[in-house]
């Protein structure tokens, strides 16, 4: 036997004369053999001999020698050329001296002769690829159509209580005939359907409507619907014995021109490659993905591919020619190959074994190959086939190719991570996860990575010294020549496996399982000194063992490692404890698992433990870690302070007792948060923050004086560029009071005022004294100190009252201290408001000093305005009293209006006559009786007007005057 690994292997031989115990005297002559497999347990062997004998034994596919005698029957007396297993029908068809004969599949029941086909020369199944029934065309399109049952061979009715049928094709001269079967009440009606055809035809083979014919010529396709044929191709003239085989249950069908194999559709396309067999097919039958050819005393195994993988003698049974019969059906596991003596069947091997031969050559892609095919033919399942990318990954990972093996690691779903956990630990605690004796122990067990790159060195080392000595060592030459060195192989080992437990944790792992996964691999990221990975691992979603880690990274200086992972687990205390001691030692030592110079190390550490206390709500330790934050970032530290990331806030009180009072700009941003985002209205607060902003307005201020002169004294030394920044830091801050004293009436300004009543902040005094209600103060600042002529003009059109703008007169024209009038402002004050004002008072407040030309000629344009004003106040005064006469006239008018009555009159409501009852008028002139008024009530009148609702106007009742 020469095979690359083994497909098929011997179940028995036997010789089907002494199982039936014919006598030796009647030697039989096999013509023919046909395989059915009734069930896994049962197979049943049709063997056909030259004299007309029909032979049925039952061979059990999983026992060796377990041939059983069934059946013997004679069919004629001529040798029996073909057999057809109609398993939907559960009937055979044979051929014999050109005769067809139905037997039941037991061979219990008489055989019946189909008498009406004569001359039949080669016959074949139909198969079906899809779902088809061509009973009804049959009848309608057939050119000849006749019936016969087992019980009668004349014609009749076909049954209408159908339970299942089988189809057929005779070839008869030059015609086809399409016979169909149908069981009915356990007795078989046949329907038949004559086609033209070709002379000499030799091959027949039909699949769904494609019958599909061979003849010394070629191969042509004949439709069984309509009897139009195609040619396929033709032979050539050394050819003359044309083949073919329906392979994959009716999908592809084997056309055979010599030693070539041509395989098309239904439709009578190329499909795939060509096959090239080692000899001249006797025989072809398919078995599973594989291909069975007989010829030359040889079985040869063939896959899709074209590749032969076995090759069986069988010449040691017989030197005649060879008759294979396999399972038509596509069900079995068996093929039987017969000679003229004898029938030697053979069982289709184990795909565990025929895997497994490969794999212990090493030939892994083969191994892989015939897996991938297998699973495509649907002999193993997807899980067989995950469970075979594991094995060869295995294997390849004890031969040191760590990169091969972890790729066929990703490519089986059925892989658990925890398989690889022993390569990185031992002795663990997951180690509990790992399933013992899973695999076919082709493979050392897993062991840390030294002891297996060890132990592969070392018998690397062995199969030099055997190849040297002239043994045969199967070592892969290409791969020791560049065999890396130990330390390579080990960081080679690591990569991978980091990239295979990478990968893992997308999938859907158990808890545990999640845990050794995330945890060893940090172990083997460390191993390596890959901190970026590790920093990664450790600050995203992790499922870490805090345990087993917390030690390791704590030895090995890895502690912005350790800080992470901290505070992935919710330990906020240990992450922040750990970024403060690497904020106040940030020696290099300390900060060599970075490589980011960009920012200083403390801020770094500051920058972690922001982010975690942002999201913590323990008041403790946020105001325990506030001040070292703040000493490096005051603007971390307000972030911290007033992160609405947490659940719950922080303790106002607490946070403002815990802020250093040196911290004057986090006090205020706090303060700021608190009152305007948060809304806080406790006067506390707000006398807090506006006291806050008012002594930092004074310092800025003493600042900028110092700062400009300063650059006096230093003969401009100090630029225009730096004066601005100083003004705009102070202003900005100046802003920001005025803004909330105005906004705000929270405070108290009484505190503010013992603060800021000895400095030049005057706008925040007018705005202090303005809510102390201090008019004349207010007056004074915005007037005099501030001379802001419109905001005193503003603020008097505040305060609503014409003694306010006399009052701001008086302060303009008499400021006192020494101060000259401000007689421009007072001429302003005057031509805006003076109309309004009383000229009294406003002469009275006039100073002789005043120069005239400046007053004349606002006092004239005044006193013409209160003329004038007078004057329009008389002129409404007479239009309202002649106006209120006519009104008065009008009235009388209406009251005094009469009307007229006879005895014709009627009530426009109910048209009753109104004679000298009491009646009312409307308005609108219209009448109705008193009766109907008190009915309607104030609804409208009769002509539809709502007086109550519509005031209605007379022309007279209008002032014409």
């Amino acid at each position: 036997m020469d095979s690359s690994f083994t497909v098929l292997e011997q179940l028995t031989d036997l010789d089907p004369a002494r199982v039936a115990n014919l006598p030796q005297s009647t030697p039989i002559t096999i013509r023919s053999v046909a395989i059915f497999s009734r069930s896994e347990s049962e197979t049943l062997i049709y063997v056909g001999t030259g004299g007309g004998k029909l032979i049925l034994l039952s061979v059990n596919p999983s026992l060796p020698d377990s041939v059983q005698f069934v059946q013997l029957i004679s069919i004629s007396s001529r040798l029996i050329e073909a057999i057809l297993v109609l398993p939907e029908i559960e009937r055979v068809l044979v051929l014999s001296d050109g005769f067809l004969y139905l037997i039941d599949w037991q061979l219990s029941l008489p055989v019946k002769k189909l008498g009406f086909l004569k001359e039949v020369t080669a016959i074949a199944r139909r198969f079906r690829s899809e779902s088809t029934s061509i009973s009804s065309e049959i009848r309608e399109n057939g050119n000849s159509s006749s019936e016969i049952t087992e019980d009668s061979a004349e014609p009749s009715m076909s049954d209408t209580h159908c339970i299942s049928s089988s189809f057929a094709i005779a070839v008869v001269g030059k015609k086809l005939v399409v016979i169909e079967m149908i069981l009915s009440d356990n007795n078989v009606n046949v329907h038949l359907k004559e086609m033209p055809a070709f002379d000499g035809i030799k091959a027949v083979g039909w699949v769904n409507e494609s019958i599909f014919i061979g003849n010394s010529n070629g191969y042509f396709l004949v439709y069984s619907e309509t009897g139009k044929s195609n040619d396929i191709f033709t032979l050539p003239e050394s050819s003359r014995n044309p083949k073919l085989m329906p392979l994959s249950k009716g999908e592809e069908v084997l056309l055979l021109v010599d030693n070539l194999g041509v395989v098309i559709d239904p439709q009578g396309q190329p499909k795939g490659g060509s096959l090239v067999f080692k000899c001249m097919p006797d025989g072809v039958c398919q078995l599973g993905s594989y291909l069975v050819v007989s010829g030359d005393r040889k079985l040869e195994i063939y896959r899709r591919n074209g590749e032969c993988v076995q090759s069986i003698d069988v010449g040691k049974f017989g030197s005649s020619g060879l008759i294979l019969g396999g399972d038509e059906t596509g069900k079995g596991e068996m093929v039987a190959v017969a000679t003229t003596s004898k029938v030697i069947c053979y069982r289709k091997a184990s795909v565990d074994e025929q895997i497994k031969a490969l794999l212990k050559k090493s030939r892994y892609r083969e191994a892989i190959s015939l897996s991938v095919s297998l699973e495509l033919d649907g002999e193993i399942t997807k899980r067989t086939l995950s469970f075979v990318h594991a094995q060869v990954g295995f294997l390849l990972f004890f031969d040191l190719r760590f990169e091969e093996a972890v790729d066929h690691f990703l490519l089986s779903e059925e892989m658990d991570p925890s398989e690889v956990f022993p390569f990185i630990m031992q002795e663990n605690r997951w180690s509990r996860l790992v399933s013992p004796n899973r695999y076919w122990a082709l493979h050392p067990p897993p062991a840390p990575l030294e002891e297996v790159i060890d132990a592969a060195l070392a018998r690397i080392q062995n199969m030099v010294f055997l190849k040297r000595a002239g043994l045969d060592a199967n070592l892969d030459e290409g791969f020791l020549l560049n065999l890396p060195s130990r330390a390579d192989l080990l960081e080679l080992a690591i990569r991978n496996i980091i990239r295979y437990l990478v990968d893992s944790r997308n999938k859907e792992l158990s808890p545990e399982v999640k845990e050794g996964v995330d945890t060893l691999l940090m172990y083997l990221y460390r191993a390596l000194d890959l901190v970026p990975e590790m920093e990664n691992l450790a600050s995203s979603d992790n499922n870490c063992v805090v345990e087993e880690l917390e030690l390791l990274l704590n030895n090995s200086g890895h502690l912005r490692t350790l800080a992470f992972l901290y505070g992935s687990k919710g330990m906020d205390s240990k992450s922040v404890s750990i970024w403060r001691h690497l904020a106040r030692n940030y020696a290099a030592t300390l900060w060599r698992e970075t490589a980011d110079h960009g920012t200083s190390n403390e801020r770094k550490a500051a920058e972690e433990a922001s982010k975690i206390l942002q999201f913590s709500s323990d008041e403790d330790l946020v105001l325990e870690h506030l001040t070292w934050i703040s000493d490096i970032d005051e603007d971390l530290a307000v972030t911290i302070l007033i992160s609405e990331k947490r659940t719950k806030q922080l303790s106002p009180e607490n946070v403002l007792e815990a802020i250093d009072s040196r911290k004057v700009a986090i006090r205020q941003s706090y303060l700021q948060w608190l009152i305007e985002d948060q809304e806080c209205d406790d006067p506390r607060y707000h006398t807090l923050y506006a006291l806050s902003l008012a002594r930092s307005a004074l310092e800025e201020v003493a600042m900028g004086s110092d700062g400009t002169e300063r650059a006096e004294r230093s003969n401009g030394s100090l630029s225009e560029d730096c004066i601005d920044e100083v003004a705009n830091d102070r202003y900005s801050v100046r802003e920001r009071l005025q803004l909330f004293l105005q906004a705000s009436d929270l405070y108290n300004p009484e505190e503010l005022l013992e603060v800021v009543n000895d400095s030049e902040l005057w706008l925040e005094k007018a705005i202090l004294y303005r809510k102390m209600g201090q008019e004349n103060i207010v007056l004074q600042i915005l007037a005099l100190k501030l001379e802001d002529s419109e905001a005193a003009e503003q603020y008097c059109a505040e305060i609503g009252r014409d003694d306010a703008y006399i009052q701001l007169l008086d302060l303009y024209l008499d400021p006192q201290n020494g101060r000259e009038p401000m007689f421009t402002a007072a001429v302003r004050l005057l031509h805006n408001h003076g109309e309004s004002l009383d000229p009294l008072q406003v002469l009275e407040k006039l100073s002789p000093e005043m120069p005239l030309q400046l007053a004349a000629d606002t006092i004239l344009r005044m006193l013409r305005a209160r003329v004038h004003h007078h004057r329009q106040g008389q002129i409404v005064h007479s239009m309202s009293r002649a106006i209120n006469l006519d009104a008065k006239l009008t009235r009388m008018e209406e009251r005094s209006r009469h009307v007229q009555l006879n005895d014709e009159s009627m009530c426009d409501s109910c048209h009753a006559r109104l004679g000298t009852k009491l009646f009312v008028m409307y308005p609108d002139n219209s009448v109705v009786c008193y009766r109907c008024y008190r009915n309607q009530g104030e609804s409208p009148s009769t002509n539809g007007q709502f007086f109550k609702k519509n005031v209605s106007f007379r022309p007279g009742w209008l002032v014409t005057r």
